[in-house]
């Protein structure tokens, strides 16, 4: 009789296990495209613009960070409900939708935006090697060399972990954050001050506003939920994806944003907050010289590698969609698909030797903030168009979530345009 016992509860046991194992699986399938996307977002300049907005603002510019949640949520949840529904990538889905003119221009801007974006990719990169004293002439080209190794890796889910594992480099500035010892009391009224009147405050906002929603991100998430191969019954999962990676890349800006306003905006000091240099040598008095450097330096690092790859990735998806060439990362190299890997390595390679031969880059740097911002209403346009237009009355927004989901993006779309403004010095 024990023998039987034990027999069932062993049997129990191993059932258990096997379902656990396939619910891992199937976690590991899913999973994915909205944190690598998310974790992409807080690249080298949106961490630059959080510690700014920390050591100016201090506390108060924490309510715009957790406000941005849902916006940012609810833009990238659109791109999960299109791919997986009509299996078709972004620029595709403009193609079929509105015309080859109209896809062309989409995915010529993405295509300038990608370049400028990993430009401010491969100047973090170089600025995190001169941290520690090693020159661009090595880092860069190494991070060149190891992102186009990444894309042979064989298939999307390798990429994917690779590029997951390397952008959670980011939380390593958590530690700075506890080291830099905020004050609940400050954090609290910072929550509750919103000193909308100041220009300068608002242009911060209207920076961080402006950044949530790059237009390669739409891009590429739609791209890897292809590659992946998820279906119908995975949307809910693959919004649950995306939901933790909006708090994962939010989380982080706040991180960020506290860290320099418990250090810097406490001291009231005016500091320049524009290069990785800067960021550590900010909080060096506070939380010691190398820990400053080595979680700085970890972070950044995490976020422009991650940010390169996935800004490469969806700059060649949206360009190879639109030309109707194949672009999926499952399938090896071949006469087929040279083109999607001949353009995801020119896109490294020619962003290396822009930044390599020291073109004046504040120039480039403003281009490139004022192409994203004009290329949001665009992208962000085409989103809400597409939603109502491509996917099956079933699948769409309705009711008051469509509603708010269109406000919300119309908001974001005005604060873009509003920063063309300010960065060309118009108003």
């Amino acid at each position: 009789m024990a023998e039987d016992t034990t027999g069932v509860i062993s049997d129990v046991k191993v059932a258990h296990q096997q379902n656990a194992k396939l619910k891992m699986g199937r976690f590991l399938k899913v999973y994915g495209p909205g944190l690598i996307v998310m974790l992409a977002d807080t690249d080298a300049g949106c961490l630059i613009t959080a510690a700014q907005s920390g050591a100016q603002w201090g506390y108060a510019m924490v309510l715009p960070q957790l406000l941005l949640i849902p916006i940012l949520y609810a833009a990238q949840e659109m791109t999960v409900r299109l791919d997986i529904v009509t299996r078709k990538g972004h620029g595709e889905l403009i193609r079929q939708h509105f015309g080859k003119g109209w896809a062309w221009l989409s995915a010529g801007t993405l295509g300038i935006s990608a370049i400028g974006a990993l430009l401010t990719e491969f100047i973090g990169v170089a600025g995190v090697g001169e941290l520690f004293g090693v020159s661009k002439w090595l880092t860069i080209p190494a991070a060149t060399i190891l992102l186009i190794g990444i894309a042979f890796c064989g298939s999307y889910h390798r990429v994917e972990k690779i590029g997951v594992l390397i952008g959670l480099a980011e939380l390593a500035f958590l530690v700075a954050m506890f080291m830099a010892k905020p004050q609940p009391s400050n954090f609290l009224q910072g929550l509750t001050t919103v000193p909308w009147k100041n220009s300068s405050y608002l242009y911060l906002v209207a920076a961080n506003v402006g950044a949530v929603i790059m237009p390669w991100m739409i891009f590429y998430q739609q791209g890897a939920v292809i590659d992946k191969n998820l279906s119908k019954d995975d949307i809910p999962k693959e919004k649950h994806d995306t939901f933790i990676g909006t708090l994962l890349t939010q989380g982080i800006m706040i991180m960020f944003v506290v860290t320099f306003a418990a250090t810097v905006g406490v001291a009231g000091k005016h500091v320049s907050l524009s290069s990785v240099s800067d960021l550590a040598t900010a909080i060096s008095p506070y939380i010691g010289s190398a820990p400053a450097k080595i979680v700085t330096g970890l972070s950044l690092m995490g976020g422009s590698l991650v940010a390169a790859l996935v800004v490469a990735l969806a700059g060649t998806w949206g360009v190879t969609e639109v030309l109707n060439w194949r672009h999926s990362l499952n399938e090896p190299l071949n006469k087929s698909n040279i083109g999607f890997y001949t353009i995801y390595c020119l896109a490294h390679v020619i962003g290396a030797i822009i930044v390599l031969m020291n073109i004046d880059l504040v120039d480039i740097a403003v281009s490139v903030e004022v192409m994203n911002a004009l290329l949001l209403p665009i992208v962000l346009g085409f989103l809400l168009m597409l939603e109502a237009k491509a996917l099956p009355k079933e699948y769409r927004m309705h009711g008051i979530y469509r509603f708010l989901v269109t406000g919300a993006c119309l908001i974001v779309m005005a604060f873009g345009i509003y920063m063309v403004g300010p960065t060309l010095g118009i108003w």
